[in-house]
């Protein structure tokens, strides 16, 4: 970033009134109207008033600030279609796990995080990923006795649907674990009817209960660290699936202080609860802009990962498990009916193949004929299709929100789990454009990386970030960097129906935007992930600017 723009920076935010107008080498603005500029003019307001060329938008404004970005590529700010900020926030305050690639690693890992630990504490982290290790089999909680055989010790899996305790974080639960019972929507892993100390799915709410909850000063600093890191990675917006009565709550008292520096579109985590609140309340929309909630999140099955996902046959690498319903049939269908009644936006995670057929179909008989209306209800993750049931998405007028780096975290062991005929209708983003279904894509963060370069790079190149596997995993399911970056603005925007507002850079939207030191749209795919984020800005004041 040139030291102009620092400057103009500093300027613009002190300012507080006034039009600014940004120049810049190229803007690509998601708008089919004017795809390419090099100026944008904004009022006071963050409200965006011009787009067009340089010259000529300085002549037609000529007292507008000048903010001079130099080389620099801007685009439309990026949003991420599935993610959950307070989980992230919670994430980057346990014990980091992602990528450890044994039991011992893990082990090392919580005993250095735990030696901050005040005495008695529970030792919290989250990441693991078993796929990852020498032994692919789920642990047992004897591993992590032997390092803490009196500390509670409580971690997430890398997928957020499956939970790896010790015997003393068992003991708190002050229930008997053992026997062939199962609680509804969940899994105790057990060996001769002990529990082994995994719990898969809804059983992980067992020891959760248990496990002491974190204050109000520990959940402020959390969101904070979220919303800080973040807006960092070029995010303007995230659309928070399955919030929480608190985690809602927190938001608001952000929103509230000035504080939230993203634009955050609030899912409500399903039950009848959140539904009926919003049947009762109406939809929520926060006087900053900042924060809204007009849609609930519901659930069908688990993750393909810890064999939650729920397939129509049975797991290749597992005879005999087709996965879990973490709701039953009847019980979705009640929630997404009263949903419609209420003139509510539905999203629902499915998974596996057996997990979508079950929301089509659930979608297809409360839709009736209805369904070629403009409801813009979501299927998030969509994830394993049978290849047949992905045109059922463009005749439903589905939304399919998606996250590329799912498919790259997964492609060492899909294919074991499914085999390769099932992976045909997996992660297929190419067979869901060429069907005409919208996407919407982002990371589901904190299970991802949250930043959505990654998720770009995984898009056009099917590959990690060390280049892997040579030609990509399943090349056909590419997208080009186009279709990616409209996945991760205008076309999340879209599937909000928040196109009004954001994703674009037109006249009349927020002058929500990121400031690159390279064109995403011309770099080498492989290079999409070395893209350097100068500045992130929220209604035309930067939230963010690099060092």
């Amino acid at each position: 970033m040139s030291a102009g723009l620092l400057l103009a920076l500093s300027a613009s935010a002190a300012a507080g009134d006034g039009e600014r107008l940004l120049t810049a080498a190229r803007i690509h603005t998601s708008d089919a109207g004017m795809p390419v500029a090099t100026a944008v003019v904004w009022d006071a307001d963050g409200r965006i008033l011009a787009v067009g060329e340089a010259a000529e938008l300085a002549a037609r404004h000529p007292d507008a600030e000048r903010i001079d970005a130099g080389d620099a590529t801007v685009v439309p700010g990026l949003i991420d279609a599935h993610a959950h900020l307070v989980g992230l926030g919670h994430a980057l305050m346990q014990a980091d796990l992602v990528g450890a690639r044994s039991t011992d690693e893990v082990v090392e890992r919580l005993q250095a995080f735990a030696r901050d630990l005040p005495a008695g504490a529970w030792l919290m982290g989250r990441g693991w990923d078993q796929n990852l290790w020498p032994d692919t089999a789920f642990p047992t909680a004897a591993v992590l006795d032997a390092a803490f055989p009196d500390r509670p010790v409580v971690l997430e899996r890398i997928d957020g649907h499956a939970t790896w305790a010790n015997s003393a974080a068992m003991r708190a639960i002050g229930r008997d674990l053992a026997g062939d019972w199962q609680p509804d929507g969940g899994l105790v892993v057990r060996e001769d009817g002990q529990p082994t100390g995994v719990f898969v799915d809804m059983a992980s709410s067992l020891v959760y209960a248990a496990a002491p909850a974190p204050d109000a000063v520990w959940q402020e600093q959390a969101f904070a660290r979220a919303l800080e890191h973040v807006a960092s990675l070029g995010l303007t917006g995230v659309h928070d699936m399955g919030t929480d009565d608190g985690g809602f709550a927190l938001m608001q008292r952000f929103a509230d202080r000035g504080a939230l520096s993203v634009r955050v579109q609030a899912y409500a985590s399903r039950g009848a609860g959140a539904i009926e609140a919003m049947c009762r309340d109406g939809a929520y929309r926060h006087p900053s802009g900042r924060l809204d909630m007009r849609g609930v999140k519901l659930m069908i099955d688990g993750a393909l990962g810890s064999r939650g996902a729920a397939l129509i046959e049975d797991y290749s690498d597992d005879p005999g498990n087709r996965g879990l319903l973490v709701q039953d049939e009847a019980g979705l269908e009640a929630a997404v009916r009263r949903a419609r009644e209420c003139g509510l936006q539905v999203a629902t995670h499915a998974i596996g193949d057996r997990g979508n057929r079950i929301v089509l179909d659930t979608y297809a008989r409360v839709l009736g004929d209805g369904a070629s209306g403009d409801h813009r209800w979501r299927i998030e993750h969509a994830q394993v299709i049978a290849p047949g049931d992905i045109a059922r998405f463009a005749g439903l007028k589905l939304v399919a929100s998606m996250q590329p780096t799912h498919a790259t975290s997964d492609m060492g062991w899909a294919g074991d789990r499914l085999g390769e005929a099932r992976l045909a209708g997996a992660y297929a983003w190419r067979s869901f454009v060429e069907a005409g279904v919208p996407l919407a894509l982002g990371s589901d963060f904190p299970v991802e990386f949250p930043d959505p370069r990654l998720g770009l790079l995984a898009a056009v190149t099917r590959q990690d970030v060390h280049g892997q596997p040579p030609g990509g995993w399943l090349p056909a399911q590419v997208l080009t960097a186009a279709e990616a970056l409209h996945g991760f603005t205008a076309g999340a925007a879209w599937s909000a129906f928040d196109e009004e507002r954001v994703g674009r850079l037109a006249p009349g939207l927020r002058a929500d935007f990121v400031v690159l030191d390279r064109d995403p749209l011309a770099v080498p795919g492989g290079e999409l992930d070395d893209i350097v984020v100068r500045s992130t800005w929220v209604d035309g004041k930067p939230v963010y600017e690099a060092n």
